[in-house]
Parts: structure tokens; C-alpha cells; sequence
């Protein structure tokens, strides 16, 4: 098994949402934690711009993007499972639905006044300010959803969880599957770190018990580790994929080789420049070089990113 660096911050829920993924398969990992707004130097080195949170990095490999590091985890610990043979398509819809709708939801209660009071009760006004505007900048300005609207939304979300679970123990069965993680994250940032919103919860009881068996299966084995040995470790790699499809696929007509950038299609507009190395059914993968980190191969899912040709400089 690789060396595995987490690259993430304590309060991130889409970190949270792996930190369990690395729980759930019992993996060895290391954690850089990483600040909660820009500047992020030292992620930018190993992303050339992608700054969401978390990443991970393997070698010289840099994965952005959750929907793909559960690929990635996947391929190297294929036991326990996040895709279910039987459930592989229906499991990644409700993720995605998870990931994309229920998420921004739960968020947006969240950090309605008294929930947002609470996170922020003990840093200065100006920390809290520049939180709020770095959020709006991913945005691209977009507002948050009103806490009135947001509050409805998310009960409705939870009902229909909470119908999911009448009958197992988990979103589609008896084990968790990746849609549990997706779900889970949300909702355990208003159950651990909003707790003034949590009273939400308690009209889906079913749910509350299931967090407490997704949180029951823990992190794994955590070692801290600093991103000044991470950067390191990058520019020492020769660099080992670890994905297994390597196709080429052209849906741009843009050929390897090319240089590209790549930027999410929602939330986050910074985008990545690099030569186009990869462009298979689910990713791409662009090479580019830093003067800390060296050769890096930074990796995005196919879905929810958009490339294009970079523009000369």
C-alpha cells in the first residue's frame, strides 16, 4: 500500500466524508492539515490552482475531487466495498444527489445566524469575515439559500432518508456504500459542529442512528505529517498511478499532449493549467511542474469539470 496523504482541515465535512472512507477500510494514512481559506500555498503547489478541500496525494499523484478519491481508494483497498455489484449505478446517482443537492441544503442551515454564531464564537470578526467571503468568492457570489427556505429543504432531505432506513441499516443495504459517506458528511457537520441547528435531526430518529453506526466505523490509523515533507515526498516521486483505466477518450477534440485547464463546473473557479496526459472514461490528468514540487499529476473526474484548451499566455 502506498503512502496515503490527506491533505484537510478539522471542520471540512468533504473531508470528513473520506477521513470515514479511510475508516470503513481500514486504511494507514497521513494527515497535512491544510488552512480554511486562501492563501493556500502549499496546496496550490501540488494543484497548480484547485484549492477545495480535501486532496489527496499519493507520491507525486494529486487527486482532487471526493467522487474520485473513493475511486481511487477503491482500487487500491477493493474490500469492503463502496460499490456494491448489485447497487454499482444507483449507489453513485444517490452520492452525486448527496454530494451536489443535500450538501449546499444542510449547509445553508448550517450557517444560518445562530448556527454560523456558534462556529464563529470564539475567532475575531475579521477571521470570520474573510470565511465568509472566501465562500462567497467559491460561489462565484452566488447567495447561500435563506435559512427559512434551507430548513424545509433539509427536512424534506431528511424524511426521505429517513425512508431509505426503515429497512436496513444503511442507505441500500446492510453495509455502507459510497452514498452513505455522501450523505453522512452534511448532516454530521449540523450534528458536531452546528450543534445549535442539530435539533433538526430529531424528528428522523432512524437517521440519528444511523450516523451513529457511520461514525462508529471510525478514521483509521492517522499519522500527522507536515506539507513541507508532503511537497518533499512530490518532487522525490517518479510518480505510480493509482487508477487502472488509461483509454484515451476524446470528447474535445484535444489531444494528448495539449495544453489544457481544467475548472469545476459549480463552486470553486479556480482553474488547473498542464499538459493533458490523461483523458479516460471517468478522468483526466494533467502534468504539469512546480519549483517546490516538481512533476505532478493532478487528477479530476470526468463529471462535474470542465477542459479546456489554455489560453496563450
Amino acid at each position: 500500500m502506498p503512502n496515503l496523504i490527506l491533505h484537510h482541515y478539522p471542520m471540512s465535512p468533504f473531508a470528513e466524508k473520506i477521513r470515514l472512507v479511510l475508516g470503513f477500510k481500514k486504511l494507514t494514512w497521513k494527515s497535512v492539515i491544510i488552512p480554511t481559506v486562501m492563501p493556500k500555498p502549499d496546496v496550490v503547489a501540488l494543484t497548480g490552482g484547485y484549492r477545495k478541500t480535501p486532496i489527496l496525494q499519493i507520491g507525486n499523484d494529486v487527486y482532487c475531487d471526493t467522487a474520485l478519491i473513493c475511486d481511487v481508494l477503491e482500487h487500491l483497498q477493493p474490500e469492503p466495498t463502496l460499490y456494491p455489484p448489485h447497487q454499482k449505478g444507483i449507489a453513485r446517482i444517490l452520492a452525486q444527489w448527496a454530494d451536489d443537492k443535500l450538501f449546499p441544503v444542510a449547509m445553508a442551515w448550517n450557517f444560518s445566524p445562530a448556527g454560523a454564531a456558534q462556529v464563529f464564537k470564539d475567532v475575531p470578526p475579521e477571521v470570520a469575515m474573510a470565511f465568509a467571503q472566501d465562500r462567497s468568492k467559491m460561489r462565484s457570489g452566488q447567495p447561500r439559500m435563506q435559512a427559512a427556505d434551507s430548513a424545509a429543504t433539509y427536512r424534506s432531505y431528511l424524511r426521505r432518508l429517513s425512508n431509505m432506513l426503515d429497512e436496513h441499516d444503511f442507505l441500500l443495504g446492510n453495509a455502507p456504500c459510497v452514498a452513505d459517506f455522501s450523505a453522512y458528511h452534511p448532516l454530521w457537520f449540523t450534528r458536531t459542529i452546528a450543534t445549535v441547528n442539530a435539533g433538526i435531526l430529531d424528528a428522523t430518529p432512524s437517521v440519528l442512528a444511523w450516523m451513529d453506526r457511520m461514525t462508529a466505523l471510525g478514521h483509521g490509523a492517522v499519522e500527522n505529517y507536515s506539507a513541507t515533507r508532503s511537497i518533499a515526498d512530490c518532487s522525490q516521486s517518479t510518480g505510480a498511478n493509482s487508477l487502472n483505466d488509461s483509454i484515451f477518450q476524446d470528447e474535445h477534440g484535444l489531444a494528448l499532449g495539449s495544453r489544457v485547464s481544467i475548472v469545476a463546473e459549480s463552486f470553486g473557479p479556480e482553474a488547473t493549467e498542464g499538459e493533458l496526459v490523461a483523458a479516460t472514461r471517468t478522468r483526466y490528468t494533467l502534468r504539469r511542474t512546480d519549483e517546490r514540487a516538481g512533476v505532478v499529476h493532478v487528477h479530476f473526474p470526468r463529471i462535474g469539470y470542465v477542459l479546456k484548451a489554455a489560453q496563450p499566455a
